[in-house]
Order: structure tokens, then sequence, then C-alpha cells
């Protein structure tokens, strides 16, 4: 198969964690390929994908090869492939806007982003690089609460007629006039907000249906996360959380039998903890009724390494925006966001978006 050419903003964590699986799982066969939902998605496996252009505006990032930049500071994720070939993509200075909080350049921690002196990048420098590169999907990985950072990404995207997959809780699929006016230039949008493979709000989400469909009343619920990489410490600043907090209570909420009074309900990250560096922590707790109104609670406490956790949903939603160009389908991917991100632009249980998702690789689904 041809190579899916991708274009990334923001090479931090998850990207480190993506670009390490291209090249570990090249040596793998069907068998021997651990951790991934589809080892081939129309005819595309995970190492049919490369890199061609990057964004980033970290001093110890802009100017590198992006194979070398993966593992600079502030990027903290678990090493599985070291061995990267040069991809000779060297990461170029992007547009900062609200792509890093105020108090990210002042924390002690070694965490904290250092800028590039290097000159922002503009519109017209954005697309032109995505159209010299001929990259087919544009990777949005900026950090959370970049709402004006991501639309300008999204802006870009459209204006050099590449798809683009929405990994960050910024609503660009689920917005209507950004749906719009993708499925207007026929161009494929997987968003909002990407779910963990396995993950606390997949978790959570799949408790509340069983819930739900064993007939037990969900009363109360929260779930508390903590991790000490440079996304736990950017959502320090609580303005930065709106669209994630939404994003993920309304995961939980979609799935949940009848919706849960807002004082009863509490999902979202909670704590920095520096020392956790990408491990996250989760503590879920439900409380419901039971036969009888008999109470009954669940506790659960969840511990993953973050970046990795998505990595592979990342590899399979890239491989279902690149079907899409294939087929001439423009506009939200209906499908597709629902199984792999928290806040698509329509919800389904996961046993349906699955179910629709595989519909939709198969060719009997367009959306």
């Amino acid at each position: 198969m041809e190579q899916i050419r991708i274009a990334i903003a923001g090479v931090g964590n998850c990207a480190s964690s993506l670009l390490q699986g291209l090249e570990y799982y090249r040596d793998k066969s069907r068998e021997e390929a651990i951790g991934l939902m589809h080892w081939e998605i129309g005819g595309y496996r995970p190492f049919d994908i490369e890199v061609v252009v990057a964004f980033d505006i970290d001093v110890r990032k802009v100017g590198k090869d992006v194979n070398e930049a993966i593992f600079e500071p502030p990027n903290c994720t678990t090493v599985f492939c070291d061995k990267l070939p040069k991809a000779k993509v060297p990461v170029q200075m992007g547009r900062v806007l609200d792509g890093v909080a105020d108090h990210m350049q002042k924390h002690p921690d070694a965490r904290t982003f250092r800028l590039s002196d290097a000159p922002e990048a503009t519109r017209e420098d954005v697309v032109l690089a995505l159209e010299q590169s001929r990259a087919e999907v544009l990777l949005n990985y900026l950090p959370v609460g970049s709402e004006e950072a991501a639309s300008f990404y999204a802006e870009c995207a459209l204006e050099a007629r590449v798809a683009l997959v929405n990994c960050i809780p910024v609503f660009i699929a689920s917005d209507p006039d950004f749906a719009q006016r993708f499925a207007e230039k026929g161009l494929p949008v997987i968003g909002d907000d990407i779910k963990a493979q396995l993950g606390a709000t997949i978790t959570h989400r799949t408790l509340t249906d069983l819930f739900r469909k064993r007939g037990v009343k969900l009363e109360h619920t929260y779930q508390l996360n903590t991790g000490g990489n440079t996304d736990f410490l950017n959502m320090l600043n609580r303005d930065r959380l709106a669209s994630k907090k939404e994003s993920k209570t309304e995961a939980v909420q979609s799935v949940a039998g009848h919706r849960i009074a807002d004082e009863n309900i509490h999902v979202g990250p909670s704590d920095y903890v520096a020392w956790q560096n990408d491990n996250k922590v989760c503590f879920l707790r439900m409380e419901g009724k039971l036969f009888g109104d008999v109470p009954m609670n669940l506790e659960l406490r969840l511990s993953v390494e973050d970046s990795p956790n998505s990595a592979g949903v990342s590899i399979d939603a890239i491989r279902c925006a690149k079907l899409a160009l294939d087929r001439g389908v423009g506009g939200p991917l209906l499908s597709p966001s629902s199984y792999f991100m928290k806040h698509p632009p329509e919800q389904f249980t996961d046993d349906e978006a699955y179910t629709r998702t595989e519909d939709y690789i198969a060719g009997h689904r367009d959306v």
C-alpha cells in the first residue's frame, strides 16, 4: 500500500508514543501485533503511516528531526522503541496563540515549556508546509484548552485541503459550522477528544452502560484522575478545563439510563503529581440502587501509561480518515468519531459505535 502522509501539530508525549509505535510494529506479524484494535484497515497497516511535516513551539524540539524531537523534554512517556531512523522531517515552529498556558512557562518543574525564539508560523506558512509536504491527514495533539490554536490548525487544514483528526477536547468535528465547512470541501474530520484504548473514561462508560443494562440506578459517581505529564500540569489552570470536563462528563452521561444531576457526577482531571510522569491513575466510584432499592457501590483504581494508551486509537483514526479520502467522503465521520472519541458529533453506546465502525471499515456504511 502507499503511505498515509500525516502532519502533526504538537510533538508531545502522544506524538512520541505514536511515532515509536509506527516503527515498533514494522517488523511484527499480524499474530505478534499486541495492543492494536485493527492490524489492517482498508489494506493499510500501522507502519503504512509516515509523518511528513510536524509543528511545535518548544525550543528543544523546533529544528530537530521529528524522530529525535519526540524524546526531548518535557516529554516523559515510556520509551518502548528507541531506535528510530531519521525521518528527515525537521519540526517546524508553529503558532502559539493559546497553545501554552502562562503558568507553564513559569513552573519550576522540568515539565515547563521553553518557547522557541523562532518566528511564529503564519497561516500562510502552515498551509504552504501542508501543501508542499503533500500531507493527507493533520493530527491535532495540542494541549487541552488550546481553543484558538486548534481552530487555527483546523482552518489551515481546510485551506490546504487536508483531513483532520482532532484528538483534543476542543470542539471541531462536533461544531456545526466546522462540520459543514469540512463537508463542503469534501474533507473528512474525526473528533473530538480521543478515547484511550483502555482508560478512565472508556472504563467509566462501560460500567455505566452495564448499570443501565442490569437495571441498577446510578445515583452518584466520580472519576478523579492524577498524572505527572505536561497535560496534567497544563490543566492546573482550571480556566482551560471547561471543554475537557464537558467532553468527559458527556461521554459518561450519554450511556447512562437517565441523566444524572450535575451535582451527583464529577468526571475530570484532579491534580498534577510530578513523579507520576506519564502514568495516569484513575480513582472511580459509583453508587447505585439494586432490586428493592438496596444500595450498592463500586470502587476501582486504574493505572495506565497515558500516551501509549491513545496511540493505537490514533493509528485507527488516521486510517479511517484515509479511507474516507479514498472513497471521496467528506465531513464528520460519525461512526469512527463515536468509537474513537469522547465528544463525537453523535453519541452511541460503545457496542453500537464498534459495530458501526466495523461496518464503515468494511464499506457498508459511509460515515
